[in-house]
């Protein structure tokens, strides 16, 4: 039974919507696959913030005219094709989908669309060996509190005592300062 022109426009207007708010689309086929399968992939990208949806390539198409960074997805459109769109979690979308495909070995990795450019399967594949949003903050968090770590260390390194009655002084500091002063009594000499 096909769908009224009513319900394409709706079906059309939610592709853009889904892609706007998206980062990634991927293009996979989906040939083979039964109503239960495709339940339980949607299942698998939830928790990544990603959605997977089954439209015409026409009404993809039409959604995609005009929009210079989903234009690529363009040429992947091809037989019976079903859309990941992922919003948030790249890496773990992408490997949700491939624990999927290696479970029912029945859909085929065409190909996607990031920030206007068309990515190969390899191109997508890589995306799962970058490190997730979490672990990056992690990581600038850990970077950032090494650096006034590293400097109290510095710091207390090598205390030294002044004999003008300052309490103890970083090593490095007093030097320093005794330096400026033999220059000063040089120079006044």
């Amino acid at each position: 039974m096909s769908k009224t022109l009513e319900e394409k426009r709706t079906i059309v207007s939610e592709l853009k919507e889904t892609l706007s708010e998206s980062q990634l689309a991927v293009v996979i086929d989906f040939k083979g696959l039964s109503v239960s399968e495709i339940s339980d992939l949607r299942n698998r990208l939830r928790p990544a913030g990603a959605v997977c949806k089954v439209a015409k390539n026409t009404l993809m198409r039409i959604a995609v005219d005009g929009d210079q960074s989903w234009q690529p997805l363009t040429e992947f459109l091809a037989d019976s094709s079903a859309f990941l769109l992922v919003k948030d979690d790249l890496g773990g979308a992408i490997k949700a989908y491939q624990d999927f495909q290696k479970a029912t070995k029945k859909t085929e990795l065409r190909g996607g669309v990031m920030e206007g450019r068309a990515l190969s399967e390899a191109d997508i594949k890589a995306i799962t060996e970058l490190p997730s949003k979490e672990e990056l903050m992690a990581r600038l968090a850990g970077a950032l509190n090494a650096i006034p770590t590293k400097l109290a260390v510095g710091l207390n390194a090598v205390p030294t005592k002044l004999a003008v009655g300052i309490k103890e002084v970083p090593g490095s500091l007093v030097r320093a300062i005794k330096a400026v002063s033999e220059k000063e009594d040089s120079q006044a000499a």
